[in-house]
């Protein structure tokens, strides 16, 4: 007759142990994702949200490495940016790099390498067949020519100069190559509203950083109005 309350009663005791044994497995996941958004926060920029260079080279070379013959690298280089830091406060430069951030992240998707190189110059690894390219570059340039709203109720004017290196133009995935061609036709659109496609004359530039410009024969997208 006491068969019952002995079998809930043991049915209780396991419950009990059983909940026991998830209690330091609860506390490990909830240490686990903490962990994760430690980590995550260490890879990311905090002002605007891009990959860090270490994170970004990283995740460029796997994309490189997948996409052989389809891949992308575009240097975006955001134009005037001291004189907005100097006429319309650090703050404003500050919400411009951020709105910067936010538009490479959405133009690039979920599967590319977006990365903060620092200060202003960023960078975008991702697969981008030909048959794309010339509008997926256009867009780029439209959405980086878009004036940036303040919290302020301001709105200040921004543009970007921006150089692409692909692989199946220049014949070769090396990450630091791609990276040095795509600089130097940045370079040669400069201030312009171009986006320059890197040609294999860009690749043997020994100097970057705009101290080579004005390489004749290069394809450019997106002139801003």
């Amino acid at each position: 007759m006491d068969s019952v309350p002995h079998n809930r009663g043991r049915i209780g005791s396991r419950a009990l142990l059983l909940a026991t044994a998830l209690v330091p497995l609860a506390s490990w996941a909830v240490h686990a994702i903490a962990l994760h958004k430690q980590l995550a926060a260490t890879r990311k920029d905090p002002l605007t949200g891009l990959l860090r260079r270490d994170a970004y080279t990283a995740r460029a070379r796997r994309i490189l490495a997948r996409h052989s013959d389809t891949t992308a690298v575009v240097i975006v280089d955001a134009d005037h940016f001291k004189r907005i830091n100097d006429t319309a406060g650090h703050p404003a430069g500050d919400a411009v790099l951020a709105a910067f951030g936010a538009r490479l992240t959405a133009w690039a998707g979920p599967h590319a390498a977006a990365g903060r190189l620092g200060g202003d110059e960023f960078a975008v690894v991702l697969n981008l067949p030909a048959d794309r390219r010339a509008h997926r570059l256009e867009q780029l340039v439209r959405m980086l020519h878009t004036p940036v709203a303040l919290d302020d109720g301001r709105t200040i004017d921004v543009a970007a100069s921006i150089g692409a290196a692909t692989t199946d133009v220049l014949g070769t995935r090396d990450l630091t190559t791609l990276q040095r061609a795509a600089d130097a036709a940045l370079y040669d659109g400069k201030h312009s509203g171009h986006a320059v496609l890197a040609t294999a004359a860009h690749t043997t530039v020994p100097s970057i950083n705009g101290r080579r410009a004005g390489r004749p024969g290069t394809a450019v997208w997106g002139r801003a109005a």
